[in-house]
Order: C-alpha cells, then structure tokens, then sequence
C-alpha cells in the first residue's frame, strides 16, 4: 500500500476534495479492473469517457478518483482529483507507483512513420549480442531481457509502460529500447519516463485519421523532443527536411545522420544485394545483411545511438555485421522453383515506396514483380489511392486485397485503391478480395525467377474483420502455397 499523496508527486492539482494521505492499492483506467483501495484515473477516450463510469468505479471499491471535472455529487469517504488531464496525470502517477523505473535505466525512444520498429528491435538485438542485459517495448513484442510478452499497441498505456519498466528493473536490465508513437506522445503516455535519447527516423503520410493535419502530427512528433532533458541525445535524420525541426527546441544534445546531407553520421551505400548492404559507415565500412536504401538509414541509426551509449565502434562494427531482420521486415525466402516471396510490413506510401524501389534496384528486369496489397479499413482514408498509384506504377503486376478490414467493407476499401491506378497501369491490375486467395494466385502468376511482395501486415498473424479476429500469416500462407505449386 502506498499513500495516495505519494503517487500525486509532480502532478499539477487544480482542486482537492477528501484526505490525500489515504492508502491505496492500485491504480487503474477501466471501472472494471477496480477493486477495494484504488485509485480510479477517468479519461476521455475517443470512444468512451470514463467521467461517465466514476460512480461504477467507487461502487467497486474506488477510494480516490482523478478527474478533469468533479462530479456534480461527491460521496463521503473518496478523495476526488481534479487535474488539466487525466492522462497526463495517470503517466505521472504510474511512474510514482512503480518507483521512477525508467530513471534506473537507460531508455531510448524512437519516433517516425517508418523504422521505428526495425530500429528499436536491432537495439536491441546488438546490445544483447554485446552482452548486456536489455528490454524491448515494441510494436512486435516486448522483451524484459529474455522473457517475452506480447504487444497490443505501438505504444503500451503508461501503467503498462511503468509496470514493464519496474520489472526490467528486478531482471537487472541496464538498456530498454522504446516505440515512441504520435498516439503514444498525443495522449501522454511517455509523460514521466526519463529518457536517455531520442532518435527520429523520418516523417511521412500517415494517422492523418487521428492528427487532423500533417504539421499537427509532426508537432506531437516534436513536442517528445521538446521535452527531452540536456543529459540525453536528441538524433534525427536530416535527410528528411523535418529532421531539424524536432532538434528547434530540444535542451538535448543533437546529433544529426544522413546519406544525402552534411551530418555527424554519414553512410554511403557501396553495394545493395538480395544477400545485404555493404555500407560506409563515417570512415568504417561494414557487411550487413539487411537490405535496401531504408535499411541504410536504419543501420545508421543504430550505429549512431550505439556509439552515443559508450560502445566502442569496431566492436559496434562487428555487432552490426552479425544482425538479423526483423519479423515481417523485408522478410523473405526463395522457393525451389526459384521464386522470391518478399513479406513487409509497409502500410504507408512512403514504405511501399521505399520497398519497391530496393526490389527494382535488385532485380535484373527480366522477371516479374507481383505486389499483393490492400488497405487497413477505420484508419487514414486518403492514402488508399496512393497506395494503388504507387504499386501499380512500380510493379510488373499488382493484386488489390483485403488487409484488416475492420468495421467497413473490403470491397469498399479496395475501390479507392483501384481510384489511384494511373490509365497506362490499368492492365496490370487485378482485384481480389480474400487475401488469401489473393496470395495464391500471386503464387500461381509466379514464374522461376520472379519477385512476390506481400506488403502491409508483415509481423501480423490475424486479419481483424468486423470486431474478430481470424488466424492469418502472410509468410505462412505464401510459403505453403508455393510449396504446392513444387508438388
């Protein structure tokens, strides 16, 4: 039990009503999960208000509320809260409870459209592989040292976040590496955590269905720079003309990387392969064998942050030669009929970009590129024609599918997909709703040689259709499909 004045530290209280040194046992959200002694913490959701659920709350046992407005009648016996926002004030309190457990480690987070995960992962990858003990909050999974757990959001809530941290803490973890989500900055919940770095990949059309506009999402993006101490490093890829925008009011100290521009950390792309990149990293040149023009900015990056945290750099050099890809990151194998099946996790038009023009760099030309895609339904509308323009422009051929359809229709979806579909390209495209289906017949167009990209869900094992969830795995599914067509 802990004093409810104590997990109040640093939060700004715009009134109180009630005893603060009253103890409690938890700290919670959902009026569901409260039980006797607990503090109830109400935000305004995008769905729900939990102003609405205060009462449901004391009713299980709440003795403290946290609010933006008091309710209109207060019971006897509950200290009511009454702060700017809740969820602010939830972040604070949680890192309160759990004893300040990011201060007893070095957290770094990375933010951007595209590599955060790929980043972050390989963090952590390289500096488990350099002998320490390290966590993982992403997007995939989160890893306390060795033990795992799964991932429900980019950015977990900030009670998760904290209770994680408090646990890599008991484990002896010295690293954590973190995805730092606009969603995650917007409502709050890194506000607390102590970071020793942040690191921004680049800044593209996405989550324009929550940020009402592009300089509002890069603003949050930001505004997590901003808050960053003088003590941490602040590293942005400057190649991306919103990279100095982030380092405009940070007190961190700045680090700038690049391929293109003038940076403390430069890389050079000396060869690209289906087998990897041979890259030169400042003066040091290193094989790695992840692919592709954005797998250059992403190594560099890790380089970069590597070298910030005290790593010597051959031995960081040598770790880098030794990393594998990422789950549903340009994942691929190539079948025994000499077919290439390429898996990713590219949902932006900037990623399917980025990874179709690595694949044309590679291919010789004289093989086909088939791209199965299709678009998340209940998100980002206006990037659905984008999508089609961009795979349909840089592929051979192109199958339109179904994603997580979500609440619309698939059908629906895939039509403002096909609306992006240039006149010269219209021959190239197809339409298959059942993306497995789709796949399969990505499978049975493939000839010895060929290219199949499966873009979109990458690490993904369900398709999310109308509130369920199915059991789905792109690099399953082409994997058994092609091992048919063999027999």
């Amino acid at each position: 039990m802990i004093a409810l004045k104590d997990i109040l530290y640093k939060v700004t209280l715009n009134a109180v009503v009630g005893n603060t040194s009253v103890e409690i046992r938890a700290i919670d959200f959902n009026s569901k999960n409260i039980a006797k002694n607990d503090v109830f913490v109400a935000i305004k959701g995008g769905v729900s208000d939990g102003h609405n659920y205060i009462n449901a709350a004391i009713k299980q046992g709440a003795v403290a509320v946290i609010c933006e407005t008091l309710p209109d009648e207060l019971m006897n016996g509950v200290t009511y809260v009454e702060v700017d926002s809740s969820s602010k004030a939830l972040a604070i309190m949680a890192s309160n409870y759990y004893e300040e457990p990011s201060a007893n480690l070095k957290l770094v987070g990375v933010t951007g459209t595209n590599g955060k995960t790929t980043i972050a992962t390989l963090l952590y990858q390289l500096f488990k592989n350099a002998g320490y003990k390290v966590g993982l909050l992403s997007t995939v999974k989160i890893l306390v040292d060795t033990k795992e757990y799964k991932a429900t959001h980019t950015t977990p809530d900030s009670l998760t976040i904290n209770k994680y941290l408090q646990e890599m803490n008991e484990a002896g973890v010295e690293f954590c590496f973190m995805e730092v989500s606009s969603h995650g900055i917007h409502q709050h919940r890194t506000e607390g955590l102590h970071f020793e770095g942040g690191i921004f990949t680049n800044l593209t059309h996405d989550h324009l269905d929550y940020h009402n506009t592009f300089s509002e999402y890069r603003d949050v993006k930001k505004s997590f720079f901003d808050a960053l101490p003088s003590k941490a490093f602040a590293l942005v890829n400057i190649d991306d003309k919103n990279g100095l925008v982030m380092l405009q009011n940070t007190k961190a100290r700045k680090y700038t990387y690049a391929l293109k521009s003038y940076a403390d950390y430069k890389a050079q792309i000396l060869e690209n392969q289906l087998g990897g990149l041979l890259l030169k990293l400042n003066e040091s040149e290193v094989w790695t064998r992840l692919i592709g023009n954005f797998n250059a900015y992403n190594v560099l990056a890790i380089y970069a942050t590597a070298e910030l945290l005290g790593l010597e750099k051959v031995e960081i050099l040598r770790l880098i030669s030794g990393l594998e890809s990422v789950s549903g990151r340009f994942q691929y194998f190539i079948s025994d009929e000499k077919i290439t099946a390429i898996v990713d996790y590219a949902h932006t038009p900037d990623a399917l970009k980025n990874v179709l023009e690595t694949i044309n760099s590679i291919r010789t030309k004289n093989e086909e590129l088939i791209t199965v895609v299709g678009c998340g339904g209940d998100r980002d509308k206006t990037k659905r024609p984008i999508m089609g323009q961009i795979a349909s422009a840089l592929s051979t051929k192109v199958i339109f599918t179904s994603d997580n359809p979500r609440s619309e229709e698939p059908e629906a979806i895939i039509k403002e997909i096909e609306q992006g579909v240039e006149p010269q390209h219209f021959k190239k495209a197809l339409s298959i709703t059942d993306r497995s289906q789709a796949i399969k017949t990505a499978c049975q167009m493939a000839q010895p040689n060929d290219i199949i990209l499966i873009a979109g869900k990458g690490h993904e094992t369900y398709q999310e259709i109308k509130g369920e969830r199915f059991d789905f795995d792109d690099y399953k599914t082409v994997q058994e499909f092609l091992k048919q067509l063999q027999k």
